[in-house]
């Protein structure tokens, strides 16, 4: 014991080495599904630990089955690559809902309708069609084991990265803890997928962090006449399954106070709130809602859908101004899913580290701002950024070194792979 009574000092201890994989993903959600499927179809060893018993994340634990979105607001599609293949993959499961090619970018008010009442419709009118997809959460946990498993991916459920080593301005190794205790695994190069930013955060990289307003999404089963229902109006949606409807955000209102997403006793104090409006608000849509007099909870997120906390401060910082520009080393793309006609190039930058030379990230907690956040956050986003991080670890795996990967080679392999990059 430290004699300082604030304190506990642990003694040392050796731990055993798990894995001395290429590539080290850390976090399962779509960016981490996609960071390690593209790692590995690109020949590196890779292991992916999530602290979860399923893939996805917020895409599926945090019930936002929603992808927006897939285009540029103005009938061209801006992500594709593997984030495409999740939807085919989807799609062969009947887990999917999109509008056809031919009525992308249509204004047509009744099509718009039909969108908005699938939850693809977001920001100010006027408002035209676009390419975003309502998805079955099962559906892309389904799909996303099939690819892992195909790629050889080796998973870790359950497990929780600790504590990066650092020798040299590099990752040693990385400390997890599981069911089994504290062990090490030791990897070429690492991706943080955390979302949160856990593992460039405990390395000592620069950060910004953002209080959010917390809010827990749920599903009704039993609606009597969901068309019915939504011609009344209300905050809900319709999903993939039959007789049932997507109720985002807690009811019609959210926890007023933002939170920290990184303070454990935030969290928890927000998810008994959370949990309580969802109770509430299921019994306003009983009392109220047409068509759900015999409604009842069938799902509920297990996560508060919080899509922004820590965001990386990396070698680019992508700010408003970027909209529309061209990177050279532009490794992905995204439309915004609230504006029309308009797309972020993200450059490679935005997913190195400043000091850690084989640490990257992708997903929400990439080097942009709070505004440029509000596209980025976006599924297709965190999974055009997974594949190009988890391509490029492949090729930074051999020299440890994930800032001097030739980026005319990443892009070719981006392309090669599906991915749009212009």
């Amino acid at each position: 014991m430290s004699p300082d009574p604030d304190f506990v000092t642990l003694p040392a201890s050796r731990l055993p080495v798990v894995a001395r994989p290429d590539v080290l993903v850390v976090g399962g959600g779509s960016a981490g599904v996609s960071a390690a499927v593209a790692a590995a179809r690109a020949g590196a060893e890779t292991w992916l630990i999530e602290r979860f018993s399923y893939t996805g994340g917020l895409a599926t634990g945090g019930m936002i089955i929603l992808l927006l979105t897939l285009d540029d607001g103005a009938g061209k599609q801006a992500v594709a690559g593997l984030c495409q293949e999740m939807v085919e993959r989807m799609e062969r499961r009947g887990g999917v809902w999109y509008p056809p090619r031919e009525q992308w970018d249509d204004p047509d008010p009744a099509l718009v309708e039909h969108c908005r009442r699938w939850g693809l419709v977001w920001g100010s009118a006027p408002h035209r069609v676009r390419y975003s997809v309502a998805f079955d959460p099962y559906a892309f946990i389904f799909a996303a084991d099939e690819m892992l498993r195909e790629a050889g991916v080796r998973v870790l459920y359950q497990t929780w990265a600790c504590e990066p080593l650092l020798e040299d301005g590099r990752i040693a190794a990385v400390v997890v803890q599981n069911k089994s205790g504290r062990q090490a695994i030791v990897p070429r190069v690492v991706v943080d997928t955390t979302g949160d930013g856990d593992v460039f955060a405990a390395a000592g990289e620069p950060f910004e962090t953002e209080r959010v307003h917390p809010w827990l999404w749920f599903e009704m089963g039993g609606v009597g006449d969901i068309e019915k229902a939504l011609e009344a109006g209300g905050l809900f949606f319709r999903t993939t399954g039959r007789d049932r409807a997507l109720v985002p955000w807690g009811g019609e209102a959210r926890v007023r106070e933002k939170i920290d997403a990184t303070d454990p006793a935030e969290v928890s104090a927000a998810l008994a709130e959370c949990r309580r409006m969802v109770e509430e608000e299921a019994a306003r849509l009983r009392r109220d809602a047409p068509g759900f007099e015999d409604a009842y909870i069938s799902l509920m997120a297990d996560q508060l859908g919080i899509t922004e906390s820590r965001r990386l401060q990396g070698r680019h910082v992508m700010v408003r101004d970027d909209l529309n520009r061209r990177f050279d080393d532009t490794i992905a793309r995204t439309g915004h899913w609230t504006k029309y006609d308009c797309v972020y190039n993200i450059p490679y930058g935005s997913l190195l580290t400043r000091g850690t030379a084989n640490l990257l990230a992708a997903g929400r907690c990439i080097s942009v701002d709070h505004r440029v956040n509000h596209a980025t956050k976006e599924i297709p986003a965190c999974m055009a950024t997974g594949q190009a991080a988890g391509i490029a670890a492949a090729l930074g795996a051999e020299g440890r070194d994930a800032t001097k990967v030739d980026v005319a080679t990443l892009q070719k392999r981006l392309r090669d792979a599906g991915a749009i990059l212009e």
